[in-house]
């Protein structure tokens, strides 16, 4: 007696592909690792020096808001526009023109740094802005070379560790390019920038030589590509609802993380340590490991769907991690370095994921080919948006408090509404998801 074959629903094997279809191996993998890295360090030279300034004393034309504010936020302002602008052009961007528009935007944030240095008055701010509107797209093009495959986790890890190293190196060279080589404020920003325009252009050009994403690649997270308007829109649809908390919660984590890297030199200095050599690298160098250990971890998950959730478990931890912190540092606890520290690992476990492996595993799940580019940069610019209206409102609505105290009450206010709403968008979007798992042969387009 004949009996029925198994229903696709039972055939728990994805189709292999040929062998002569695996072309990606461990040492291409390592080079993507570095030039990825480099690429993205390198960036940054042309972000963060400028945290590393100072203008004492000076306000913009006698409004209240500092100088320094108001550079940082110029500079935020084209950043968040860049996100975006972002939105569209780092999704639908094609990939022979991927190298030259990297090449491109980071020519123009230095050409900006030029100008900053020379510019009269408030027309440094507007340098600033033009300096931050390109270099919001460099971090999606970058990713667009990592993501889809097999070993995403560990390569956008390692990724996502060059802007949490970045960020306090570019600042310490930028204090030493000012203090041991008596460069003058105006100009340091531009001279850091300089000395990494070749290494970023290097980097450039080995993501160009990689391969693609092999058959094995595509047939367990889905294949990458550029996405139309209406494919956008589709997204944004189905998973819009499970989405908004999510995003509500990334405004203000990028707030909180921009506010701590911007104002360190400030906030560290209320904490009693000023003119300690390396000292933004010490205070970020356990959050890198952190996170690299905990994003490479998440690539044993297999399934998507469970993967995925996993790393809405891990933010939560992070923003645990902020909150306890806090409230030891507060009661007499702990030091104020241990509290610089833990704050970081926190808010950079719940912070990074966002940005690097939560949209790959959504895409993944979801079985829709596409990028996880689109998802991030919706995400990135709600969350600049966020880091600019909540510098001016500390300065214009809290002027009196200090930054300190201000990051204290911010710390403990994210920890606690930042988790509840983490938890009910995991919940949403686990509902919003298909059944099965492409990587488990059940069916992507079936709904929940």
């Amino acid at each position: 007696m004949a009996t029925a074959g198994p229903s696709p629903r039972q055939n728990l094997n994805p189709p292999q592909p040929a062998p002569e279809a695996r072309t990606t191996s461990w040492r291409q993998i390592l080079v993507l690792m570095a030039a990825s890295f480099m690429a993205y360090f390198s960036m940054y030279a042309f972000r963060k020096p400028i945290n590393a300034t100072a203008f004492a004393g000076l306000s913009l034309g006698g409004s209240g808001v500092d100088l320094k504010t108001a550079l940082l936020v110029g500079q935020l302002v084209g950043y968040a526009l860049s996100k975006y602008l972002g939105i569209v052009v780092c999704s639908s961007v094609s990939r022979e023109a991927q190298g030259r528009t990297l090449v491109a935007l980071v020519v123009t944030a230095e050409a900006a740094l030029l100008a900053f240095a020379v510019a009269p008055g408030g027309w440094k701010v507007a340098a600033m802005f033009v300096n931050g509107l390109p270099l919001g797209m460099v971090w999606g093009l970058v990713v667009r070379y990592l993501e889809g495959r097999r070993a995403s986790e560990p390569l956008l890890a390692f990724l996502s560790i060059s802007f949490i190293v970045a960020s306090g190196v570019m600042k310490d060279i930028g204090l030493w390019v000012m203090n041991g080589r008596g460069v003058p404020e105006v100009w340091m920003p531009a001279v850091v920038g300089a000395l990494f325009l070749a290494p970023f252009v290097v980097s450039v050009k080995v993501l160009e030589s990689t391969a693609e994403p092999d058959a094995l690649d595509r047939a367990e997270r889905v294949p990458r590509r550029e996405m139309t308007g209406r494919e956008r829109t589709a997204f944004l649809r189905r998973y819009g609802v499970g989405l908004t908390p999510l995003i509500a919660v990334f405004f203000f984590l990028t707030a909180y993380r921009d506010f701590r890297d911007n104002y360190g030199v400030e906030i560290f200095g209320a904490l009693g340590y000023t003119g300690v050599p390396g000292l933004f690298l010490r205070s970020e160098l356990p959050a890198a490991a952190a996170v690299m250990g905990a994003l490479a971890a998440l690539g044993l998950v297999r399934s998507n769907r469970r993967g995925l959730m996993a790393v809405y478990a891990l933010m939560v931890a992070g923003l645990a991690v902020v909150g306890a912190s806090t409230l030891l540092f507060l009661a007499g606890g702990s030091s104020g370095m241990t509290w610089m520290v833990a704050v970081g690992v926190g808010s950079y476990l719940a912070y990074v994921p966002v940005g690097a492996v939560l949209f790959d595993r959504f895409v993944a799940a979801g079985g829709t080919a596409g990028t996880a580019v689109f998802g991030i940069y919706v995400a990135d610019a709600v969350g600049y948006t966020g880091s600019v209206l909540v510098q001016l409102y500390r300065d214009l609505a809290q002027g009196g408090t200090t930054r300190l105290a201000f990051f204290e009450t911010f710390s403990l206010h994210l920890a606690g509404w930042g988790s509840l709403l983490l938890v009910l968008s995991a919940l949403l979007v686990w509902r919003a998801l298909p059944r099965g798992d492409p990587v488990r042969g059940g069916s992507p387009a079936e709904p929940a």
